[in-house]
């Protein structure tokens, strides 16, 4: 595939993503990972029920569902792209549960969504895995890639294409493949999300991020830093200023923001708590 002219990216270091692929190194170059898809997986993946799949804060009626989010998302504009580094961690979760820290893509109807999440339910363990996750009208879909360890920061990109539209997947820096603008319903994104979410089939609810309460220090909590979106202009902007905190549950998880935090460390979001709920 052809590589895009007009990309924004973060400049920030991500020499330990390799952590995220099955051999801990990573992918040869010019290689792109492609996870085998087994029967009972498509399957699941059929069955898979709409109180159980990802979402984002722009709908509100997914809470009769126990799904709880705490992120910081920017809202009411035109945005052609968003950019993040988070932490990876390894929430515990039980069955009938997931745990996602992500960066989500509003674009009209449609979205995608890019990140880590724990998901025995559609993976069959709790490991830690990158995943992305699109809908398209009717079709969504789950991809995702062999687990981490905690300590670990990927970078994540969802950008667009100023020639063409299309929307292009970074991680770590590199370009691994794009959904065609044509796909979606509008041409541009009109929301933001960076954040936690978790779900429960039942309580307690599960730990989201590393499992504690954040005291916003950069190396010890659940964290997403050096945040940026692409603005209409296809210009990269790293200090949002219509951010805004949502949170729906403030007993067994927290959020806060640092907006101006030390080089090369900016626009950091902390998150995370133990649910139990």
């Amino acid at each position: 595939m052809g590589r895009p002219s007009s990309l924004q990216t973060s400049n920030a270091n991500n020499g330990k993503f390799g952590y995220l692929w099955k051999n801990g190194i990573g992918c040869p170059i010019g290689t792109v990972p492609i996870k085998t898809i087994a029967k009972d997986e498509l399957l699941k993946l059929n069955l898979f029920s709409n109180s159980y799949k990802p979402r984002g804060s722009w709908n509100f009626t997914y809470n009769k569902y126990n799904v709880d989010d705490n992120q910081h998302h920017g809202k009411g504009k035109i945005y052609n792209g968003a950019t993040m580094i988070l932490s990876v961690n390894d929430p515990k979760i039980k069955s009938l549960q997931y745990s996602s820290a992500r960066m989500h893509v509003q674009i009209g109807d449609d979205f995608i969504q890019a990140g880590w999440t724990v998901n025995q339910k559609l993976y069959s363990d709790n490991k830690t895995r990158s995943y992305v996750y699109t809908k398209m009208g009717e079709n969504q879909c789950p991809p995702s890639v062999r687990g981490s360890r905690s300590g670990v920061y990927s970078e994540f990109g969802l950008l667009k294409n100023k020639k063409n539209g299309n929307w292009w997947l970074k991680l770590g820096g590199q370009e691994i493949g794009y959904w065609p603008g044509k796909k979606f319903q509008q041409s541009f994104a009109n929301n933001i999300e960076w954040g936690g979410e978790v779900y429960s089939a039942s309580l307690p609810s599960p730990q989201m991020g590393n499992g504690y309460f954040p005291e916003t220090h950069i190396e010890y909590d659940a964290v997403i830093f050096n945040i940026t979106i692409v603005d209409e202009n296809f210009k990269s902007v790293e200090r949002i200023k219509n951010r805004e905190a949502f949170s729906d549950n403030t007993r067994g998880y927290k959020v806060y923001d640092d907006i101006f935090v030390e080089l090369p460390i900016r626009n950091a979001i902390y998150y995370g708590g133990p649910g139990n709920i």
